[in-house]
């Protein structure tokens, strides 16, 4: 009797019965009503299996690749490195870096490796990414873009197809000996938000005009016409870079982009290197290492 309909009299049932039985009716009989009612036993339905995420939010060991953001340029001392202070594997624990955060103090040390390189573009990411696949790292992270952006002029930065095949060339590399490898990938910054939050500061000014990011930050207090299209072309170029990452990451099960977390956040001058106003000092590695474990950890 199927769920929901009321009982029918007992008199009507026992009518459809009998004419069933007279018409030598060789279906199944109808079910008996009420507690004396035999179904059998009941299939235990089977459970469907949960699928297993390839992503894992806690990995045992990473490695870094990328650029001198990565390699900490300028938080501790004048143009020197500070891996310690790294976002990704530093040890400082007021960084409190991504290595940090998943491994703990006493692991960092075996287990986590900064292979990036001050003043790298996209074009070395391959050659770091073979380095870090000898290490079968579990985690991979990748900053990279900035100086593919940061040229004397606009004219020099590197084509978009250009900076497509070296960070699909980077993967492919990855994968070939570290196949299960989880890659996390942070978005190039906003270069022109850096411009807009330094210009107004006569000291930032003039570090800049040493030669910093020329490209974007030239003549910062110039507002003609040619200096915003300057800026502007930079801009694009720095969101077509993003386009790459996250779209070439999208296609392995085994990577994470930000979706434009570094890119979206701004670096005041607090969370600036007081050498050069444009690599982030440690407040500014510390809030790189939080966006990264946010994004690392979400399931």
């Amino acid at each position: 009797m199927p769920y929901g309909r009321r009982r029918i009299r007992t008199a009507v049932v026992g009518a459809v019965l009998a004419v069933a039985a007279l018409a030598g009716c060789t279906g199944s009989p109808a079910p008996r009503t009420g507690a004396a009612a035999s179904t059998g036993p009941t299939p235990t339905p089977t459970p469907t299996p949960t699928p297993v995420s390839p992503w894992d939010v806690s990995p045992a060991s990473v490695a870094a690749v990328g650029d001198s953001v990565t390699r900490a340029f300028d938080a501790c001392s004048l143009l020197a490195d500070c891996p310690e202070a790294s976002w990704a594997t530093g040890t400082d624990p007021a960084v409190n870096s991504l290595a940090l955060r998943l491994l703990g103090p006493g692991r960092v040390a075996g287990n986590s490796w900064n292979l990036a390189r001050s003043g790298a573009r996209v074009a070395a990411l391959p050659e770091q990414m073979g380095r870090a696949a000898a290490r079968r790292p579990e985690l991979v992270t990748v900053m990279i873009g900035a100086n593919d952006a940061c040229r004397p002029t606009p004219a020099g930065m590197t084509p978009v197809a250009e900076f497509r095949r070296s960070f699909e060339a980077s993967l492919a590399r990855l994968r070939k000996d570290a196949p299960k490898a989880r890659v996390y990938v942070a978005s190039v910054p906003d270069l022109r938000r850096l411009w807009d939050t330094g210009r107004a500061n006569p000291l930032v000014r003039r570090v800049w005009e040493l030669g910093v990011c020329g490209a974007m930050l030239a003549d910062p207090e110039d507002l003609g016409a040619a200096a915003e299209r300057r800026r502007t072309a930079v801009r694009d170029r720095v969101v077509a870079y993003n386009e790459v990452l996250a779209e070439v990451c999208a296609r392995d099960e085994r990577c994470r982009y930000d979706g434009g977390a570094v890119f979206g956040f701004r670096f005041d001058e607090s969370l600036l290197s007081t050498w050069d106003w444009f690599h982030p000092s440690r407040e500014g590695q510390a809030r790189l290492a939080e966006l990264a474990y946010r994004r690392i950890t979400e399931k």
